[in-house]
């Protein structure tokens, strides 16, 4: 049986409701490029504390989804949600409720891909033009053991497919096709891009 992470037990001071914010690994770190392991055991007490702390931790930080490995802990566990405003029309980009699972699963569904601004806790400051597939189907095991298989799209796909690469050691800037369209947010701000147009200027003659 998979015991208690010994890099676990020294955790942060925990705050209100006995969860704790964990420190977020940046861009650099040796746990960012590592293949996460496998969870032997979805249901242990252990793992449902970590998802609690890795929700809290994504929440102050004002993210949409975070893995194992940007608190510094080298798991294959993801937590995600799809608010309401950042769908698309797309048949499967619908708005998802707080998700946690348990060695997840990727696969694309076609071959049909789509830009798309991405940004990362572990990347601070900084948002980047990545192509993704559209379509992709995904599972994994809930916090109850329970199996969870969906199969998602547009901005859904999106969140999915970046955090589902950070359990094989893989940032967002690392399947970027230009990185010219690598920027801080402040300056995204100030003056506006237009993809398109770069992404043209990109493209084979």
């Amino acid at each position: 049986m998979l015991g208690f992470p010994l890099l676990y037990r020294k955790r942060p001071e925990p705050h209100i409701g006995g969860m704790a914010l964990l420190k977020i690994a940046r861009m650099g770190h040796p746990v960012l490029r590592a293949r996460a392991a496998e969870i032997e055991d979805p249901q242990a007490p252990w793992v449902r504390r970590l998802v609690e702390d890795m929700i809290e931790t994504m929440e102050d930080a004002g993210g949409t989804g975070i893995a194992a490995p940007q608190v510094h802990l080298s798991y294959r566990i993801v937590v995600f949600r799809v608010d309401a405003d950042r769908i698309t029309d797309l048949p499967g980009d619908s708005e998802q409720a707080l998700t946690a699972l348990i060695n997840p699963i990727v696969e694309p569904v076609g071959s049909e891909r789509a830009y798309g601004w991405e940004g990362c806790l572990s990347v601070p400051g900084l948002r980047g033009v990545v192509p993704r597939y559209l379509t992709v189907r995904y599972r994994g095991i809930d916090l109850d053991g329970n199996r969870i298989e969906r199969e998602a799209a547009g901005f859904h796909a999106r969140v999915v497919q970046h955090e589902f690469d950070h359990l094989d050691g893989i940032l967002y800037p690392q399947r970027m096709t230009d990185h010219r369209l690598l920027v801080f947010t402040e300056e995204l701000q100030r003056h506006p891009i237009d993809v398109a147009a770069i992404l043209a200027e990109s493209e084979p003659r």
